[in-house]
């Protein structure tokens, strides 16, 4: 991605974020950009192309970390572990895609339905690392898509947490607080 589209996906990102898909337009994207309509409907044919994107990146890098991160380990309770730590550090880092992943999720919209086709995706993957860890007797016995829901809701929490909290997030101090609660209540004993 050249410098200039670069600008405008994390420009973008950024005003989705603070003021929403509809409150948004391409001529503030352009202005706080400082470039031209034209430059930017060079890169992009539309707000809603931005958006799409936005979307198909973001969840490319979330879905590439976990599959990565969860090769490297045949326990599945520790597969949980690397989404858990993985969801932290998108989290964190990439707070401004979670905040429109999560803000445009409810709604009958195409961008409303796409983001809900993603994290159901995404959600999927956690689910089925839950059944196979069930059915190998490393994870307790329990509906894999609540468990899988609820890993995923961490992400709401982690966001809920560092607005309260109001400062930067040590991330392995959360990440091991989230594992002695949520990952050990899985293991079977």
């Amino acid at each position: 991605m050249n410098k200039t589209k670069r600008k405008i996906f994390e420009t973008s990102m950024k005003l989705f974020a603070e003021k929403g898909y509809e409150a948004t337009s391409i001529e503030e994207i352009t202005a706080t950009v400082g470039v031209a309509k034209g430059t930017l409907y060079y890169h992009f044919s539309s707000k809603e192309e931005i958006f799409n994107f936005l979307i198909e990146e973001g969840m490319k890098l979330l879905q590439n970390s976990i599959d990565i991160k969860t090769a490297k380990y045949t326990n599945y309770i520790d597969k949980l572990k690397a989404v858990v730590l993985i969801q932290i550090k998108i989290a964190v880092k990439y707070e401004d895609l979670i905040t429109i992943l999560l803000s445009q999720f409810w709604g009958n919209e195409e961008r409303n339905k796409k983001c809900k086709k993603h994290i159901y995706e995404y959600i999927n993957k956690i689910e089925d690392i839950v059944k196979k860890g069930i059915e190998k007797g490393e994870i307790k016995k329990g509906d894999s898509k609540i468990i899988a829901s609820e890993i995923y809701g961490l992400i709401c929490s982690i966001l809920v947490y560092k607005l309260r909290k109001n400062t930067e997030i040590d991330i392995m101090s959360l990440y091991k607080e989230i594992e002695n609660t949520v990952i050990e209540g899985l293991k079977v004993k």
